[in-house]
């Protein structure tokens, strides 16, 4: 154990968590995480809910329920540069490209329901860092 982490006290195991965002129409949903974004379909209520995973990052799509538009999800990935080249390719809409934080080497894609995918690595040692956006601003203000 690090210095920084603390023994839990709980006899109750935190196992992972999955956000569930709000789709308006699961099926196109579901191809575009698939076709676009390289997710796998784990399983399928057709009309009602999936859920969709790549590796460990694991999402559930909820249709017209159980969220907002627009909602923001941190998925840590290997290398952010590589997945930006894939999505790049793929047709992912990218909201913000590549930057790099004290925190992490990160983008941002958007899906079809406004949600934001913040996709992030280990931050680029040899670089400088950027300044965070103190604002929301349309999409096509965040391309470079």
């Amino acid at each position: 154990m690090s210095a920084s982490e603390t023994p839990d006290p709980s006899p109750v195991h935190f196992e992972g968590s999955v956000p569930i965002l709000r789709v308006r129409d699961l099926e196109s949903s579901l191809d575009h995480y698939g076709r676009v974004l390289g997710f796998t379909v784990d399983w399928h209520e057709p009309g009602v809910m999936a859920s969709v995973s790549r590796g460990r990052a694991g999402l559930m799509l909820c249709h017209g329920d159980q969220g907002n538009p627009g909602t923001w999800v941190w998925i840590g990935v290997s290398d952010a540069a590589a997945l930006f080249a894939e999505y790049a390719g793929s047709g992912a809409t990218i909201r913000m490209t590549p930057r790099n934080f004290p925190w992490a080497y990160e983008m941002h894609v958007e899906d079809p329901d406004r949600h934001v995918l913040r996709f992030g690595s280990e931050p680029l040692a040899d670089q400088p860092f950027d300044a965070w956006p103190q604002t929301d601003p349309d999409p096509g203000e965040w391309h470079q």
